[in-house]
């Protein structure tokens, strides 16, 4: 599973013009599965999501959590989750990007959620795009800071 957590300031996200998801401050949330993903490593990345800390602590320092803000400030802690197949693009060959890597929707739509479900249950507000859906995403970048997450890199 890969994820890349985007800061920002506000984030929202519509599918034929209507708005599904909208956050402030907080982490825009692209998310890729491949074949043999679980929902162990998506419990691990919504830990890692939550606990990662690049936001401003009182000094301007990033000492804080998005956790860390869900507990002092709800309203600067929301998390955008949003299916990112593309994560999973293979550009070794050619011009054209493979997806072969990317999981079916079967399997893919039920982990996104349960990585969208597991930063709820850890006290983060969570807004959601369209799993398979053409969506329009708007961000404002916060920063930037950018986060690249793959759970390969890590143990399980």
């Amino acid at each position: 599973m890969r994820v890349l957590a985007q800061r920002v300031s506000r984030a929202g996200v519509s599918v034929s013009s209507d708005v599904v998801g909208r956050i402030g401050p907080g982490f825009l949330i692209l998310v890729g599965v491949t074949h043999d993903d679980t929902e162990r490593q998506a419990e691990l990345l919504a830990g890692k999501i939550a606990n990662v800390r690049v936001f401003d602590d009182d000094d301007g320092k990033l000492n804080l959590s998005l956790l860390d803000l869900a507990m002092s400030a709800p309203e600067r802690a929301g998390a955008l989750v949003v299916s990112q197949f593309t994560l999973y693009a293979d550009m070794r060959k050619g011009r054209r990007p493979s997806f072969t890597d990317a999981a079916s929707p079967e399997l893919a739509e039920p982990l996104v959620e349960h990585l969208a479900r597991t930063l709820g249950k850890l006290g983060i507000h969570v807004e959601r795009g369209r799993f398979g859906a053409e969506m329009e995403v708007e961000l404002v970048n916060d920063g930037p800071v950018t986060i690249w997450l793959d759970s390969a890199d890590f143990r399980l």
